[in-house]
């Protein structure tokens, strides 16, 4: 719910009474009562008032939740929405009771193509004062099964179910507390950033704050221009003259850092800005057979290949490659089979063939097939979000440089792209703004705030119009104790060292244009 705006003096009075006339008109109710809500296309199977102490399920399955006991007194729903012939979106709301209530709803998101309630998550949100809320995605198989034959389903994946539990959790806290939610927010990672990005696309109203970390958006694109990287280490098999053994990555590494490390006027062992790294990884051909510290010519190509990222056959780019500097974690995509993710989507959707075998792919053809047929299902690349921008919503994209199931070039692009549509830099960054992470692997600040807390950078700007200019990096060491803390800047500004000072303390860097 967006906050009304403020008003002259003259009319305060008679705006007052509206709200408090608006807010009284709904009456409280008891958390057994909420099951019998009515609402189109959802039923709900199960509303409980849980004592401090309730035990949570264990969850087995991709997410692995052990069962705990709840500590605070809170108010469950369980139900499920149809809002076609073929869905079922099963979700849950935890609300808080209401003197534990901040007043807030925070949804939670799911992981890649699993159909499972993240309840770990909702407990944690629910017990830190907002609403929680959180969907199953419109299925329960944690195989590739469930997408054959079912369109209908991948649409619910790739954008209605949370539309569709953001509606009813609104609803139910309305009802509950007597009065509507005043902010609502969203702020997960990988499929959760995808999420997030269809909130803020398709539907600009559900969602006043959306922080979309890592997002794997572009599902059609993005699926095989991940496969590629692994066809094009893995199809011939692992003693193949064109596999890089996992031992020479830190070769490429390193030849990566004495190109670049030295651009943000420090030698720290990080590649601040990757995509103005001049760096050519001919420099580690080996000059007198195949030896541990160069690569092979077979084994150079498929690093270029690796770098350059999948690409039509006329030379158009599907998805963007791996970063200079993101080699010690190509071992996800290259290193012994493919990421399940990438493989499901072609077994699931593209193909709907769960014998179908990776080593087939063909990524001029199979990716145009996959766009063909799950496009507008599935991608959430609408770089219009204008109308998200008029609803008043705020938006925080970050991602990390050394990504590898999610290479970074392309999220940057789509930013660049926002920028186009919207008409300019500062008219995106009034509400739309991209952090992007150097010596990160991505999800940093969605299970720990004080790792990258851009969930507070977020909530401090719809809330107090404060935009974030940069959000702290920090990287910790044993015991958690802080090894170093960088300032991430707003695209496309990136931090520099001012020339003195502790270089592990981000108060000695500044955001400068790059160029």
């Amino acid at each position: 719910m967006r906050r009304p705006a403020v008003v002259p003096p003259l009319a305060a009075i008679a705006t007052f009474f509206v709200l408090t006339a608006s807010q009284a008109a709904f009456a409280q109710q008891s958390c057994e009562s909420l099951k019998s809500i009515k609402l189109p296309n959802v039923t709900f199977t199960n509303a409980e008032a849980a004592a401090p102490g309730w035990e949570m399920p264990a969850q087995t399955g991709f997410i692995n939740t052990a069962s705990q006991k709840i500590p605070v007194a809170f108010c469950r729903v369980e139900g499920y929405a149809t809002p076609t012939s073929d869905s079922r979106i099963g979700f849950e709301v935890w609300l808080p009771i209401e003197k534990n209530w901040n007043g807030k709803f925070l949804a939670a998101g799911n992981p890649g193509f699993i159909g499972s309630l993240p309840r770990g998550a909702l407990s944690g949100i629910m017990q830190r004062g907002y609403v929680a809320a959180a969907t199953d995605t419109g299925h329960v198989d944690e195989t590739a099964k469930w997408a054959i034959g079912h369109p209908e389903k991948w649409a619910d994946w790739g954008y209605r179910a949370v539309h569709e539990t953001a509606v009813v959790a609104k609803r139910l806290a309305r009802d509950y507390y007597g009065r509507p939610v005043e902010y609502s927010y969203w702020n997960s990672c990988h499929n959760g950033g995808n999420q997030g990005l269809a909130e803020a696309q398709r539907y600009p109203d559900d969602f006043d704050g959306i922080v979309a970390a890592d997002p794997a958006f572009n599902i059609s694109r993005l699926q095989p221009g991940t496969l590629y990287l692994s066809w094009v280490s893995l199809k011939d098999g692992l003693d193949a003259p064109g596999y890089i053994p996992p031992s020479k990555y830190t070769v490429l590494r390193n030849a990566a850092l004495a190109a670049c490390d030295e651009n943000d006027g420090l030698k720290d062992g990080i590649i601040t800005d990757p995509p103005r790294c001049k760096f050519d990884p001919a420099v580690t051909l080996c000059k007198d057979g195949d030896k541990p510290d160069c690569l092979t010519a077979p084994q150079l190509e498929t690093a270029r290949k690796i770098y350059e990222g999948a690409k039509f056959k006329d030379g158009t780019q599907i998805f963007s490659g791996m970063a200079p500097g993101s080699e010690l974690q190509w071992n996800l995509v290259s290193e012994k089979e493919p990421f399940w993710v990438n493989v499901d989507f072609f077994k699931g959707m593209v193909f709907e063939d769960l014998n179908w075998d990776w080593k087939t792919f063909d990524v001029d053809r199979d990716t145009r097939l996959g766009i063909e047929r799950t496009g507008k299902y599935v991608d959430n690349n609408n770089s219009d979000l204008r109308p998200f921008k008029n609803a008043g919503g705020k938006i925080i994209i970050y991602h990390s440089w050394n990504s590898v199931a999610l290479p970074t070039g392309s999220i940057v692009k789509y930013y660049e792209d926002v920028v186009k549509t919207v008409g300019g830099l500062k008219e995106t960054q009034d509400f739309a703004r991209l952090f992007v992470i150097p010596e990160s692997g991505g999800c940093v600040g969605a299970f720990n705030d004080e790792t990258f807390n851009a969930f507070k950078a977020v909530q401090d700007w719809v809330e107090k119009g404060i935009a974030p200019e940069a959000i702290t990096y920090v990287e910790s060491g044993p015991q958690r104790k802080v090894s170093r803390t960088r300032p991430v800047c707003a695209y496309p500004k990136i931090s520099r060292y001012k020339g003195s000072g502790d270089p592990n303390d981000g108060a000695n860097f500044t955001c400068v244009d790059p160029k």
